[in-house]
């Protein structure tokens, strides 16, 4: 299903080639042709727990390491969110959430500000996940953030397992932002600011 709330961004360079589409008003399904499987996972947190459809075909130069992959789908993914909550009318635009699992309990704190801004305050016990290196998770946010244009706070409380953390992030990472695009009827046509734009 389309909804006006919809995006498909494609962005194609010497080391990546990516086509991100999402639907924020989607109900949590997810494909992903990435490889780079740990991101995979993790992504599908974010589609399930957001109820946001997410679609990703990326070609990236993985005989290298999963770098530029990892930080392009970021960037590609804020620019699909960025153009589907549009002028952000009636958009509640803050979403916040706490989520266990486990001994890990992680929080994320979303504002579709039109700023971009990343406090990533998690320390990873372990730099891989299998074969995934924790340090791309940064990379990931920083590239979602710069180009949704939105502020955004990951805070780690607790936690000793690597892949629990992880999860619990993403996890969150999901539930505040169905939390901040989802539509507030009380705003119906106005701009969630009192500058009157974001």
């Amino acid at each position: 299903m389309v909804t006006e709330r919809s995006a498909t961004v494609e962005r194609d360079t010497m080391e990546t080639q990516i086509r991100v589409k999402i639907d924020l008003d989607g109900t949590g399904i997810s494909r992903f042709k990435i490889g780079v499987p740990f991101l995979e996972h993790m992504l599908d947190q974010v589609a399930r727990h957001g109820m946001i459809d997410i679609d990703i075909d990326a070609t990236g130069d993985n005989h290298i390491d999963d770098h530029h992959t990892v930080e392009d789908i970021g960037i590609t993914l804020g620019m699909a969110f960025s153009k589907a909550v549009g002028n952000k009318k009636g958009l509640t635009r803050y979403g916040h959430a706490y989520v266990p699992l486990d001994e890990a309990l992680s929080r994320v704190v979303i504002d579709f500000s039109g700023r971009p801004g990343l406090y990533n305050r998690v320390v990873y016990p372990r730099h891989h996940v299998g074969n995934f290196d924790t340090e791309l998770f940064h990379e990931f946010f920083q590239g979602f953030v710069n180009h949704a244009n939105v502020t955004l706070h990951i805070d780690c409380l607790e936690g000793r397992n690597t892949h629990h953390i992880a999860e619990t992030v993403f996890k969150a990472f999901g539930r505040a932002l169905r939390m901040a695009v989802s539509r507030d009827e009380r705003m119906d046509d106005l701009i969630p600011s009192t500058k009157g734009s974001l």
